[in-house]
């Protein structure tokens, strides 16, 4: 097969002014390319590594209202949430679908409580709302989580919320932007703003493969980085203030036997006021997260000692056997681009915010998944309105996305949607990666025809789930999925040597 990154970088570099250039290819830079794609508007999306390489692919993989911000006073934002996750339930449904949640109480006191907040979760999110809440007794809220300590147990509350694949959602977006005619482009670092008249009229970019540098200009440039967005705006204005306190979340993931059936534990208060959730994900449990301040971003933030701990101590509190250090199978940590206030993070609201510079450059920050496509909404609103474009509504609301299927299954294929069974004609569909886990050979090859993957990385890390299932696994199968991707992309055996290196130093960073 012929690399398809050639005639992308044609795309991208011809001698054309674009309508929109969005900096960025997490869930905020995905989501306004795609809003502003879907209106007509000539959209080039940049990222600087992989889509979804920080903090997108890094999350508890829940499109949620966020029950934390309910019991915080947040109503505006639980509302918008609870409408947003209705949305993507109904435009992705290969991607996100229901999940029960129990709520395990040991005080008869509480059972109330918590039934009257999540009956008005169920109320916010009015015809969109996805199944009601009810009570439980002690023996039923066993059988939803037969691992749920017995000891004292009263009962539960049991509500519903989404789950989905954080990372493939994000290549879906990238396939959805694809799809409306605009081109998005990773591996693609921007080093500077091209200004005339003191305007930010487009981007200097790189080729991180081939060290050239390109410049691609446009009426309107949205910053939508995530934790990084303070360093693009200083590519603007050198002495522009720090606009985000960082925050780090930290997930754990173990086997399924800690949390068998298909119901999650959501833990509404642990010792430093947040909300823990175990939840069933891919044939394994996920546990997290935390909330802990950090003075520096970074591109592969790790794990501190404590939060693990952390982590291991809740979820102990809650569940027999509990999950032990020499259980976890990888060990991930995210940073949250919480806009700066003061106080603790954890009390911040996750709404997004837009800022104007002077220069007209555009920044998008803040924000969650479930939220992502309100955000792009509300940045091309913007830019229509800065940047002189003409006005066009929005038809997100209704537009499915890329491989919309209703009824894809829940093998680990659903995320491909409508594009299963053309993954199954290509060569490598029986052959296994590593038997601990379901990946095939023949995912590498699609990964790197159709979804720009380019590194051992962004197969096993994203387009594949492996690193984040089993680190350990995903380690044991760098060296073949080198091979292939080297099959495919043109690369000598020099390269596959480098990439698997490379890929086991990453790896051994998310064991415990």
């Amino acid at each position: 097969m012929s690399d398809p990154r050639p005639a992308l970088l044609a795309r991208a570099t011809a001698d054309t002014q674009w309508d929109v250039i969005v900096i960025g290819g997490g869930a905020s830079g995905l989501g306004t390319a795609v809003e502003a794609a879907s209106r007509g508007y000539k959209t080039l999306l940049l990222e600087a590594h992989d889509y979804a390489k920080g903090t997108s692919s890094r999350s508890t993989k829940l499109v949620h209202g966020g029950v934390r911000y309910l019991a915080q006073g947040h109503i505006h934002l639980v509302r918008e949430s609870l409408h947003e996750r209705g949305l993507l339930r109904r435009n992705a449904p290969h991607l996100v679908h229901d999940l029960g949640f129990l709520v395990a109480t040991y005080r008869m006191w509480r059972l109330p409580f918590y039934a009257i907040g999540l009956k008005l979760y169920d109320l916010l999110a009015g015809k969109l709302n996805l199944r009601p809440s009810r009570s439980l007794d002690r023996k039923a809220a066993r059988a939803h989580i037969p691992t749920l300590k017995s000891s004292h147990l009263k009962g539960g509350i049991l509500y519903f919320d989404g789950q989905f694949d954080d990372a493939r959602l994000a290549i879906t977006l990238m396939r959805t932007l694809e799809d409306l005619d605009g081109v998005a482009l990773n591996a693609a670092p921007v080093t500077g703003l091209v200004k005339s008249g003191g305007r930010v009229t487009g981007v200097r970019f790189a080729d991180s493969e081939t060290c050239a540098s390109y410049t691609a200009r446009a009426r309107t440039v949205i910053n939508a980085t995530g934790v990084f967005v303070d360093a693009v705006r200083r590519l603007d204005a050198p002495g522009a203030r720090t606009l985000l306190t960082p925050s780090q979340g930290v997930h754990i993931v173990v086997d399924r036997r800690f949390l068998p059936g298909n119901t999650a534990l959501m833990v509404p208060r642990t010792a430093d006021g947040r909300v823990l959730f175990a939840v069933p994900w891919h044939d394994h449990t996920l546990i997290g997260t935390t909330d802990t301040p950090v003075a520096e971003v970074s591109e592969e933030p790790r794990a501190l000692e404590a939060e693990i701990d952390f982590i291991l101590k809740t979820a102990g509190d809650y569940l027999d056997p509990a999950p032990r250090r020499s259980d976890i199978l990888s060990v991930f940590a995210g940073l949250r681009p919480l806009v700066k206030a003061a106080g603790d993070t954890k009390s911040l609201s996750r709404e997004h915010e837009l800022i104007v510079s002077d220069s007209g450059l555009i920044t998008l920050t803040g924000g969650k998944w479930t939220t992502y496509r309100r955000m792009g909404e509300d940045a091309v609103d913007l830019v229509a309105e800065t940047g002189g474009l003409p006005p066009r509504p929005s038809v997100t609301e209704t537009l499915r996305l890329h491989g919309w299927a209703e009824n894809s299954g829940r093998n680990h294929w659903h995320v491909y949607g409508r594009d299963a069974a053309a993954i199954h004609a290509l060569p490598g569909a029986d052959v296994r990666l590593n038997p601990h886990l379901p990946y095939m050979e023949v995912e590498v090859r699609w990964a790197a025809r159709f979804e720009q993957a380019r590194t051992v990385e962004d197969v096993l890390a994203r387009r594949l789930r492996a690193l984040f299932l089993d680190a350990g696994a995903s380690r044991a199968m760098a060296p073949r999925v080198a091979e292939i991707l080297a099959e495919e992309l043109g690369h000598d055996q020099k390269w596959q040597a480098a990439q698997v290196e490379t890929y086991a130093a990453l790896a051994l960073g998310y064991m415990a």
